[in-house]
């Protein structure tokens, strides 16, 4: 799966999040830190979303943009 990431260049290093997932963000010295990180960080948001689904009703929906 592949996702859409946005990355912050400063002083201490390179900020990384996913917009498309709230809240899942990581970090690193170099950019290839940074991506390594983020990619533990979107399986991480990933198990827990599965976690908090189990036993629900899972659907999809359509939406037009």
């Amino acid at each position: 799966m592949r996702y859409k990431i946005a990355l912050k260049r400063d002083e201490d290093g390179i900020s990384v999040w996913v917009p498309g997932l709230p809240g899942c963000w990581s970090q690193g010295a170099t950019e290839a830190e940074a991506l390594e990180n983020i990619r533990e960080a979107i399986k991480e948001h990933q198990s827990v979303a599965a976690d908090l689904a189990e036993g629900a009703e899972i659907r999809e929906v359509d939406v037009a943009v």
